[in-house]
């Protein structure tokens, strides 16, 4: 399938901007994308047009009803839910999180199990700890090889018990780019007879995801990742969010998802995820097949665009002397990762390399990213963890190029060890 990356970056119009004459590169992605026109629009109308709360009876609370419902509607054909009601919007992933993990921790008794991972951004991980230690929960752990920055999953035996309860789990890592075979922990940890949470933040701005296919019972994804603007957005099983007690103010609603929205939503947030969604879809093949079908071609372009600048900056970077990549390296096994490459250098800190980078006015990220347990483990915490550099479609390949050539003059200099 043809990408016309010209077409891309015309949509989006902080690309278009430069500092003192020098193009912004945005490679931070994975800690937040760019936004296309559509959802500058989106945003903008909602807040001239449709400035109210709900539940009136004039124009503008209408209005803000229409967007909310439409916003609720995009986001059940991104994640193919079974309908509009399973979608929960909350400030951001973290934040919803924290609130459910509360409910879910309500069906829970002193001595059952949970699993986290040593792979998981800390938003999939300190809330579940914290729950274990407030309702006297057992915490297992699900190691990742340091060497792969894969899962055994054989170690699933040996985590996974008639105790387990609930298993947390990220689909890719934002730290090293690793797609996890989640289904197959999925259907494990339902033999069990545990609740599945999955963390889809990183894998969502690069992949279609099937919450069915997934065999997931709640996942979580935040609009800012995929090209939208800060904005959590829950999937839960309509069955799960029924029976779940909510923590919220009397007079909400009794019913999901409205009694897990807390507060009033910001409906501007809801109509430039809308606005997200839209172009995605937009960017997809076969419109008389509906949004779901143009979402996963548009994805099917996405990839294969992606993976090519991912392969260019991992060969490039391997030419470097003295880095080292921390994730999947195989040219043949692109899709097994998301297109966010993490490295270390000898002999220089994370940070000094990121600051070189910047003063190109390339955007990258360095330490530990929120994902704490992996760095941890990699053994990479006391030396300023990694510099990460994350990749959307709106990039190109003289993108990857510069930062490239921008990293070999920064790890051959003497002076970068602070």
């Amino acid at each position: 399938m043809t990408f016309d990356i010209d077409a891309v970056r015309t949509r989006f119009p902080a690309l278009a901007i430069a500092d003192a004459a020098r193009p912004r590169v945005y490679l931070d992605n994975p800690a937040g994308t760019q936004v296309p026109r559509d959802v500058v629009d989106r945003t903008t109308a909602c807040l001239v047009e449709a400035n109210a709360n709900l539940g009136g009876h004039f124009a503008t609370t209408v209005a803000a009803g229409r967007i909310v419902d439409e916003a609720r509607a995009a986001m059940a054909d991104f994640l193919g839910a079974s309908g509009p009601d399973e979608i929960v919007f909350g400030q951001n992933m973290t934040t919803l999180t924290f609130h459910v993990s509360r409910s879910i921790g309500r069906m829970l008794s002193p001595g059952d199990e949970i699993v986290v991972t040593r792979m998981d951004h800390d938003a999939n991980i300190a809330p579940w700890l914290m729950l274990a230690e407030e309702r006297g929960l057992a915490v297992r752990w699900l190691d990742v090889d340091p060497r792969t920055c894969e899962f055994d999953l054989s170690e699933l035996d040996g985590v996974l018990s008639e105790r387990t309860r609930l298993v947390a789990v990220g689909l890719a890592s934002n730290l090293t780019g690793t797609v996890n075979d989640v289904r197959a922990i999925a259907a494990r940890a339902r033999d069990a007879g545990a609740l599945v949470y999955v963390d889809a933040v990183q894998f969502a701005p690069h992949g279609l995801i099937d919450v069915a296919n997934l065999g997931a019972d709640f996942l979580v994804c935040s609009a800012y990742k995929v090209y939208g603007p800060h904005q959590g957005i829950l999937w839960g099983r309509r069955d799960l969010l029924e029976q779940l007690t909510a923590y919220k103010v009397r007079p909400a609603g009794e019913r999901a998802p409205d009694k897990f929205e807390t507060g009033t939503l910001s409906h501007e947030g809801l109509a430039g995820t809308l606005g997200a969604i839209e172009y995605l879809a937009s960017l997809g093949a076969g419109a008389e097949d509906g949004r779901r079908a143009r979402i996963a071609s548009a994805f099917a372009r996405i990839s294969g665009h992606e993976n090519a600048l991912c392969r260019r900056l991992i060969d490039g970077l391997g030419t470097i002397p003295g880095v080292i990549i921390h994730g999947i390296t195989n040219p043949d096994r692109m899709n097994a990762r998301v297109p966010t490459v993490s490295f270390t250098c000898r002999g220089h800190r994370p940070r000094a390399i990121a600051r070189a980078l910047a003063i190109d006015n390339i955007f990258v990220w360095d330490g530990h990213n929120y994902a704490l347990e992996l760095v941890r483990r990699l053994g990479l915490e006391e030396g300023g963890g990694v510099v990460r550099i994350g990749l959307a479609h709106y990039n190109t390949a003289a993108e990857i190029d510069q930062a490239v050539d921008a990293v070999a003059r920064a790890a051959s200099r003497a002076d970068s060890l602070h």
